[in-house]
């Protein structure tokens, strides 16, 4: 395989599979493996088509820009002023979701219980916190070492309860809980901002780009769908809110690994966006970037407002439909102001786009109903 698009598969799928994988087998397993599966398909094959959308705008622009940029070119101010709260907020909810997932891992990780949550959340915070005001972005790179360990480690999931599978897991369905998995899995597919970033690997290498996008999509579609399968055919309707916890205290190292990657990862983004593109200064962007998703998590903790797998779901569903919306209203405008010719042009007919969008907005008030 070319490394350059090695690279680029690299960088997109190190940062679409984030913790949200985590509580998807919760969510599956109140609908049905079934009616889960087919959400996963079919909602990992609408984000595909829209990063290939995606992928084609940043083709269309002389210049590599993040997605506010972009959809301030060609939506005007309004555009990126949306996009740009959609991003922050979209990160602030991670953030708090992240906090309380890692809380909760580590205190069963090494007391078998959920009583320790705050005090193991806010060694983590501060550990993070620390690393992020210090910019040791040399975790930062380990990023691709974390997937591999992410992906060994759900192999070696897989070899060890492939046997443990019991059918009648798998064949129960819940027709009344058919929509609860929506919001969680958008946003495990979620990670728009990383086609850009794929894009600044391949410069010069473009060609490349459809490609490379096609396969470091489908990569989590399979992960996904495969360790869907394991965790609620072993724990069925018994499946926590983070699936990991459900298999035994050595797995739980692969829910605190992946969401600390997560976390770090984007408090990082945040602390950039405060700092380059608002000007702020370092101390005011550290501050914003780690103080305040903590306050608001000490807030849902203390009052028990929302639950890990609440958070990422209503994230995905309301932040999903804002990022996805955006990129579709985009792909018309670039067709038009574009300055650049794309490698690749994406030729469907332009029903399809209308149809995504209602899709999106579908799918958002259905998980705000259910």
């Amino acid at each position: 395989m070319n490394w350059k698009l090695f690279a680029g598969i690299a960088t997109m799928t190190g940062m679409i599979i984030g913790a949200g994988f985590l509580g998807m087998p919760y969510v599956v397993a109140k609908s049905g493996f079934l009616i889960g599966l087919i959400q996963i398909l079919l909602i990992g094959f609408i984000v595909l088509v829209m990063k290939l959308y995606l992928g084609e705008v940043l083709l269309r622009t002389e210049k590599t820009h993040q997605l506010p940029g972009l959809a301030k070119i060609y939506l005007g101010d309004w555009g990126g002023r949306v996009m740009f709260c959609s991003m922050l907020f979209g990160i602030y909810l991670s953030s708090i979701a992240y906090l309380l997932g890692e809380g909760e891992s580590l205190s069963y990780l090494f007391f078998g219980n959920y009583g320790y949550v705050l005090y193991f959340a806010l060694g983590f915070w501060a550990l993070v916190s620390f690393f992020v005001y210090h910019g040791i972005r040399a975790l930062k790179k380990g990023e691709s070492v974390g997937l591999i360990l992410v992906l060994a480690i759900t192999f070696l999931i897989v070899i060890l309860f492939a046997g443990k599978i019991e059918a009648s897991n798998l064949a129960y369905s819940n027709f009344n809980n058919a929509f609860i998995p929506v919001g969680v899995i958008i946003f495990a597919f979620l990670g728009f901002s990383a086609v850009p970033e794929a894009l600044r690997v391949l410069r010069r290498n473009e060609k490349l780009m459809k490609k490379a996008i096609i396969i470091a999509v489908s990569v989590p579609i399979i992960l996904y769908a495969v360790f869907t399968l394991i965790v609620v055919g072993v724990r069925g309707i018994n499946t926590p809110e983070i699936a990991t916890i459900g298999l035994g205290r050595p797995f739980i190292l692969l829910g605190i690994l992946t969401i600390f990657t997560a976390y770090f990862g984007l408090t990082m983004a945040l602390r950039d966006i405060y700092r380059f593109d608002l000007k702020y200064s370092k101390f005011k962007a550290w501050l914003l970037a780690c103080f305040v998703p903590f306050l608001i998590f000490l807030v849902v903790y203390s009052f028990n407002l929302a639950g890990f797998v609440g958070i990422i779901g209503f994230t995905g569903a309301i932040f999903g439909t804002i990022d996805g919306v955006m990129v579709l209203l985009m792909v018309r405008r670039a067709r038009k102001l574009g300055k650049r010719k794309p490698e690749y042009v994406i030729k469907l007919p332009t029903w399809i786009i209308w149809i995504l969008m209602a899709f999106l907005v579908v799918g958002l008030v259905l998980e705000l109903v259910f």
